[in-house]
């Protein structure tokens, strides 16, 4: 048996990341633009709740009259380079802890900086066998793409049936590999808790927490195949 994890919201608060980047850029403008800190963090803060991600730091450098592109770039190097203070949820703690004797992967989309700076702070590194950030192997190898995934196969010479997935995000963690034959794991935290998608997107099993998962249970699922 295997067990392939999903990172951002499946082990920890990815909103925690967030926060932080947000903090570093913030004191950063400060420093160099006399740019209020506490006011641009919530500025920041509202613009994530009403918009989502997207041109935050354009908005932010507009709205205080510094745009420019050079100043955006600056910005999002400095989010994407902070070395941040997250820590792992403790069912996801407690979880790699009751399983460290089966071989564990952590499979995770996004920026290749960014998302080694996440491993090491967790302390993810020391924890599992491998972890594979896909952008390090082509932007059309992230998820819902299996392409990790069957690397992980290769790697442990054994087949999906036999590979455990958990993730949170029904948009992409399952609906690319579940036609392969892993077995597939979502926890219902994070942003996506309460969206729902047809049955090809979803996972086969759903839990509230890492914690409600044992051993047994993954052992009969891995062998009702």
């Amino acid at each position: 048996m295997v067990i392939v994890l999903d990172l951002d919201d499946t082990l920890y608060d990815e909103r925690e990341f967030v926060r932080g980047g947000f903090k570093k850029v913030a004191n950063y403008l400060e420093r160099c633009y006399s740019i209020n800190s506490g006011e641009s963090i919530q500025f920041m803060d509202d613009k994530l709740k009403s918009n989502g991600r997207g041109h935050i730091f354009d908005a932010l450098l507009t709205n205080y009259g510094f745009y420019s592109k050079k100043n955006v770039e600056k910005c999002i190097s400095v989010y994407h380079t902070h070395k941040p203070k997250i820590y792992l949820y403790p069912d996801a703690e407690d979880f790699l802890r009751r399983f460290r004797s089966y071989p564990l992967y952590i499979v995770t989309d996004g920026n290749k900086i960014v998302q080694k700076n996440k491993i090491s702070a967790l302390g993810l590194y020391e924890k599992v066998k491998a972890c594979y950030i896909t952008h390090c192997y082509g932007i059309k190898k992230a998820k819902p793409s299996p392409y990790c995934f069957l690397r992980i196969c290769r790697k442990e010479k054994t087949e999906p049936q036999k590979v455990i997935c958990i993730g949170d995000n029904p948009d992409k963690d399952f609906v690319g590999i579940k036609p392969l034959g892993f077995k597939t794991i979502r926890i219902l935290r994070g942003p996506y808790k309460n969206v729902f998608k047809s049955k090809e997107f979803e996972a086969e099993y759903q839990f509230n927490f890492l914690s409600d998962i044992n051993e047994k249970f993954l052992k009969y699922i891995i062998k009702n195949v």
